[in-house]
């Protein structure tokens, strides 16, 4: 019988935080951290394939899933916001020490979580959460670091093309072999909460920051280097957002880094499941302690 898993709301600094949790809340913490434009929904397979043997948490970020979704006038939308938001989370569930599954955009939160408190960080899983700019796809994030450089109508135009159901569809879809594997109610789904009134704003802002993100990463490579934190990478290999060479670099820092390259595309997941859960449950189950 799979683990039962729990649909729970909390405040936050005033705000709503949506997240998913299963598993004996006696057990290693494993926390997972979505990216764009999803939800903990990318997880919703994933949760019970970890729960019997950890405690599972996966929140919503701020301006994504069934988290609160306050205009840029009241709440700031950066990655350093949603990170405060994140840590006040597990810090109100009692979160001492645990390991993090990060993609897209939950690489930058997953990392600064890290900085701030890294003996907090057990271990890391990367599934297309880049921490080097070699995993940058030009033709892709061209268009994102213009935009963030010099915001305006004609650099808008572009960002606001990755909020249509095209866009979304593709990030599900481009890499993928066979890609009457991935069911269109993954884009459906991401796509009715991207096209919530107001939601384009919250996305073009965090747009603007990412740039943020890119400056924390000699910092990001001095913990790898000082702490030797356990990393294992599954990757989608046909992912044109952030390429394979993201995850090969993540031996630049650290060295024992294990690394799985995946026939699939940016949300793996869809795919590769079963690949993926059992890597994880091999990789955390190695771990000392």
């Amino acid at each position: 019988m799979a683990p039962a898993v729990h649909h729970r709301t909390t405040t936050v600094d005033g705000l709503d935080v949506f997240y998913r949790e299963a598993g004996d809340p006696d057990a290693p913490v494993v926390v997972l951290l979505h990216g764009f434009p999803t939800s903990s929904h990318m997880f919703r397979q994933l949760i019970p394939a970890l729960a019997d043997r950890y405690h599972v948490i996966a929140p919503d970020h701020i301006g994504f899933g069934q988290s609160a979704t306050p205009s840029p006038q009241e709440f700031p939308y950066t990655f350093d916001a949603l990170t405060d938001i994140t840590e006040a989370l597990l810090d109100g569930l009692g979160v001492d020490r645990f390991a993090m599954y990060v993609q897209d955009y939950g690489a930058p939160i997953g990392w600064r979580l890290a900085l701030r408190s890294p003996h907090r960080v057990t271990a890391i899983v990367t599934q297309n959460g880049n921490a080097y700019e070699e995993g940058f796809v030009k033709p892709f994030w061209e268009g994102v670091f213009g935009y963030a450089e010099n915001p305006g109508p004609e650099t808008e135009k572009a960002m606001r093309g990755a909020l249509t159901l095209e866009s979304t569809r593709w990030q599900y879809e481009h890499g993928v072999p066979d890609p009457s594997l991935v069911s269109p109610d993954t884009w459906v789904h991401d796509q009715a909460l991207l096209d919530r009134p107001g939601n384009d704003e919250i996305q073009l802002a965090l747009f603007r920051d990412y740039p943020t993100n890119v400056d924390l990463y000699p910092r990001v490579h001095q913990y790898f280097r000082d702490s030797r934190v356990p990393l294992l990478a599954v990757w989608g290999a046909g992912d044109a957002i952030f390429g394979p060479a993201g995850a090969e670099a993540f031996r630049q820092g650290l060295p024992d880094a294990e690394i799985h390259l995946l026939d699939t595309g940016h949300f793996a997941l869809e795919t590769h499941l079963d690949t993926i859960a059992d890597h994880i449950r091999d990789f955390l189950g190695r771990l000392p302690g």
